[in-house]
Formats: C-alpha cells, sequence, structure tokens
C-alpha cells in the first residue's frame, strides 16, 4: 500500500493554549474541521481527557455534536470514549442520538484506560469495581445494546449501524478487537516502541465477522508541519513542553514554542520523551512526506490518524494542509 492508498484522519485534543480559553479552543476546532473537510480528510476524532486543563474536550459527546453540526460530510467520532467511565448504556444513547442526527457519520472509538489520574478516576467511577479489566464485557454490552440483545433498549441507539473501534496502545485490545473483528486503532503517537507487536496481534487474531472481511487497522501519529524543517522543529517544542509538563504533573496549558529546550528538560527528560515521541514526524514539505512514507512502509496501516499539538492556530491550519497536499499529490 502506498501513501495515496492510506486514508488520513484527525485526532483533536481541543488545546487549551496559554493564554486562551475552552471557548476558544471550541472554536478552533469548528475552523480546522471544516478546512480538514474541504482538504479530504476522512473522519475527525475527539478525545476523552479529564482534569488536564490543556484539553477541553471532556464531554466527547456533546464536542463531537458541535463538530458534526458544523460541518456536512465528514465522519466525526470519538478517539476515543473510555467506556469504564460510563455505564454502556449512556454511551448507546448518546452515539445513538449523534447517529440520529447525522446519520452516516458517526464513529465510536473506545479505550479502557480512564483517561486521567486515579484520584479523577474514582471521581468519574462512583461504581469502583468498574475497572478496565472489565472491558470485554463492557464492550460487549454496549453492542447489544445497538443489536437490540439486551433486555433494557437504548432509544435512540437499538438498531443503528454506528461502527465501533477499539483503540489501544498496548496489545489487550489490539487481540480483543482482532478476536471481534473490529477496526483497531493504535496510539503510536505516545506508545511508538509497543506499535509494530500491537499491529501483528491484531492482523493475527482477527476473526473475519459481520462487520469486517479482512483486518482494517489506523495509527495515530504527531505530525508538525511547517513551511521549513527549522520552523517545525521550534513548532514542535509545544508539544515536547506538553509531555514534560505531564512527566513533571504540572498541568499547564499549551505552551508557545521556545528556541531551546536544552534549557528546560534535563538530559534524563530529553531521553525520556525522545522515546515516547519518537514516532513524532517533524519537518518541512519534503521531510514530512518521507517520513510519512516510511512510517506507512514499516506498519502498513490502512489509515493514519494526524494529531498536531500547535500553539498558533494558524500554524496548526498550516501543518493540515501539508498533510493534505502530500495525500493529494
Amino acid at each position: 500500500m502506498t501513501l495515496q492508498d492510506t486514508k488520513f484522519s484527525v485526532l483533536d485534543l481541543a488545546p487549551v493554549i496559554e493564554g486562551g480559553s475552552p471557548a476558544d479552543s471550541f472554536r478552533n476546532t469548528v475552523d480546522l474541521a471544516k478546512h480538514v473537510e474541504k482538504w479530504g480528510f476522512t473522519r475527525y476524532w475527539m478525545a476523552e481527557h479529564h482534569n488536564m486543563p490543556f484539553i477541553a474536550s471532556s464531554a466527547t459527546s456533546i464536542a463531537i455534536s458541535h463538530v458534526a453540526h458544523n460541518t456536512s460530510s465528514i465522519r466525526v467520532g470519538s478517539g476515543g470514549v473510555m467506556l469504564p467511565n460510563h455505564a454502556p448504556l449512556i454511551i448507546a444513547e448518546q452515539f445513538g442520538t449523534l447517529e440520529t442526527l447525522f446519520p452516516g457519520r458517526i464513529d465510536l472509538g473506545l479505550g479502557r484506560a480512564p483517561g486521567t489520574d486515579q484520584l479523577t478516576a474514582q471521581a468519574l467511577r462512583r461504581d469502583l469495581n468498574s475497572r478496565a479489566e472489565n472491558f470485554p464485557a463492557q464492550v460487549d454490552e454496549l453492542r447489544g445494546y445497538f443489536e437490540g440483545e439486551n433486555r433494557i433498549r437504548a432509544i435512540p441507539g437499538e438498531g443503528l449501524n454506528i461502527p465501533i473501534w477499539l483503540l489501544g496502545s498496548s496489545g489487550f485490545s489490539a487481540q480483543l478487537a482482532g478476536q471481534l473483528g473490529l477496526p483497531f486503532s493504535f496510539a503510536s503517537h505516545f506508545s511508538p516502541n509497543n506499535t509494530l507487536g500491537a499491529l501483528d496481534l491484531y492482523r493475527r487474531t482477527f476473526t473475519p465477522s459481520s462487520i469486517l472481511d479482512e483486518p482494517y487497522d489506523m495509527v495515530g501519529v504527531n505530525v508538525i508541519a511547517a513551511d521549513t524543517d527549522e520552523e517545525a522543529e521550534r513548532l514542535a517544542t509545544s508539544l515536547q513542553q506538553q509531555f514534560l509538563n505531564l512527566v513533571r504533573n504540572t498541568n499547564h496549558l499549551l505552551q508557545p514554542p521556545v528556541d531551546n529546550m536544552d534549557e528546560i528538560w534535563t538530559a534524563g527528560e530529553k531521553a525520556a520523551l525522545q522515546q515516547q515521541l519518537g514516532a513524532s514526524i517533524i519537518g518541512g514539505p519534503e521531510t514530512v512526506k518521507e517520513k510519512l512514507e516510511n512510517f506507512q512502509a514499516e506498519t502498513e496501516a490502512d489509515e493514519m490518524m494526524i494529531i498536531s499539538q500547535i500553539y498558533d492556530h494558524s500554524a496548526r491550519l498550516r501543518s493540515y494542509e501539508i498533510v493534505a497536499e502530500i495525500m493529494n499529490q
């Protein structure tokens, strides 16, 4: 498969920048969604995180509705909803409502992590027995609501064909997606070392289903593209600072780029972050094209989901525009 055969999509964390507000983030989200729809991206996903001041998409289904309302054709969905945080019936009703409002455009990506710290997870999960280990049973219950197999009915939801994806950063969801014959999305953007193993596990364990005849996988990848390599490297320091703040447990808003990260991180922190962000693609158009081609050849993924944590909104738009120019060549 070549780069031109690969689908491209967007993961938007609705970043809240230093000096900005969540309201600004949602305005930027709508603007980005309109642009990438015009440029030919396949889907636009938003992710559930909690107690993270730099991410505004905590009420994920509402944010998805806002994007779908302001676009007309691009698929919109969750990347993902953290299912252990919710009663499956609630998610069935929420996404049944979304699919009813925006027919044929809604995706439901499911993760099994809390999307937050343990203290916040306890605040979210009133039933503390709702653990990630129960994820397969929760997925089964959720699918039962859409298929009308449960005693309790999800209205809207029952009978609707809403594509369910399993998301993961390890082998657990990869194997489960394979066994269930569901599409699988891997978080290469923050777990690059597990990418090839998880994709191989998914493909080896895949069992054809009524959903898919053969495996279908997507990989998340950080892309910071600009008109020059030097500009892209500078823009990428916002992403690096974000991950550094996570390591240090300092929840700052997304920071503006800096000229020299060596003035901010220690040698140990630099090594750790370079490992975690090792699959990131940073550079000008030619550099990004070459790195995307190499990444596609390495992973053989059917689809790439692009994450661009860039402080300046116009620079973020330009980054996605460069990816669009590459994919449309």
